[in-house]
């Protein structure tokens, strides 16, 4: 195959797609759209970089084109979160927090956040959960590196179009039910700060260089942290064991850090677990459904299981 053959993958539709959904949906609602003006050149700046991709990378087996054709989702995700802090308010113009709040004392009877703030606190357990929420940030990358010395291609393009999945609808979600989390809302309830002294500190540095106020409702961490753990177990089962209770702390870690509601949690769950169901039931049917069924085949490769 030469590189004058482009065609598009499941998670090139996905990122244009997303892409251009943005920008309709800064143009149709965004006001005063002299404020977004931004988003607007972001968000087609980007779309216009993955159609250059496509187009003149090529399908490569070797060398960085094949790294570029393969990785630049991934490489655009950091910036895809930081350009929802711009369109938070993009429907409302306040943060919901006191209705999730009042959704969980009804179900729950207490506010998980304030009651771990009054008894369950210590430098172990702040550490432990601070450790395993602060490994997110390596989830990804490590999964695409090890698949790539692997030569794993397909299995990389089915991952970065699960984790798309997962991260777009979350990112929609963000402005959806503006949330900004229980280390906003409770700031002047809680009686103890969150502390540690090694992995308490870079997640605090973490979160303070890079997060956006707002963005809680549902957790991207939960929600992606799932589809890594998917794939792993895809990559190796042995693997997928040993990553299992770091998701697990993980999980407990965004409520126990002050990041995210347990509701926050719940959705972000569901929508790993149902991008990871989406994509198994119909990534093979979107392949063989485009022009992309013929470059999968012409790689030798005859389907996806």
């Amino acid at each position: 195959m030469t590189f004058r053959h482009v065609h598009f993958w499941p998670f090139d539709y996905l990122v244009i797609g997303y892409c251009l959904l943005m920008s309709l949906l800064v143009l149709a609602i965004g006001r005063p759209l002299e404020v977004y003006a931004d988003e607007l050149v972001f968000y087609s700046s980007m779309a216009a970089i993955a159609v250059l991709v496509v187009r003149y990378v090529g399908e490569p087996q070797t060398g960085w084109r094949r790294f570029i054709r393969l990785f630049y989702p991934a490489l655009m995700l950091t910036f895809f979160y930081r350009a929802t802090g711009g369109t938070i308010f993009l429907l409302f113009d306040r943060f919901f927090d006191y209705q999730v709040v009042a959704f969980e004392q009804s179900v729950l009877g207490v506010e998980p956040s304030l009651v771990l703030d009054r008894q369950y606190l210590s430098p172990f357990w702040n550490e432990l959960f601070s450790a395993s929420y602060f490994s997110y940030y390596l989830m990804i990358p490590t999964l695409l590196l090890v698949l790539y010395l692997r030569r794993q291609d397909d299995l990389i393009r089915r991952f970065l179009t699960t984790c798309c999945c997962a991260f777009f609808v979350s990112y929609l979600l963000f402005f959806i039910y503006p949330i900004e989390g229980p280390r906003y809302h409770f700031a002047g309830q809680y009686l103890h700060p969150v502390e540690g002294p090694f992995f308490r500190q870079i997640v605090n540095l973490a979160i303070d260089k890079g997060a956006v106020h707002g963005g809680c409702m549902p957790s991207s961490h939960v929600a992606v942290a799932i589809v890594v753990l998917a794939y792993t177990f895809k990559a190796s089962r042995r693997a997928g064991w040993m990553l299992l209770p770091v998701v697990v702390g993980l999980v407990i870690g965004t409520v126990w850090g002050r990041f995210h509601y347990v509701t926050d949690v719940v959705v972000g769950a569901a929508i790993g677990i149902g991008s990871v169901r989406l994509i198994d039931r119909r990534y093979l049917h979107w392949l063989t459904s485009k022009k992309v069924a013929v470059t999968y085949q012409s790689m030798g490769v005859e389907h996806v299981s």
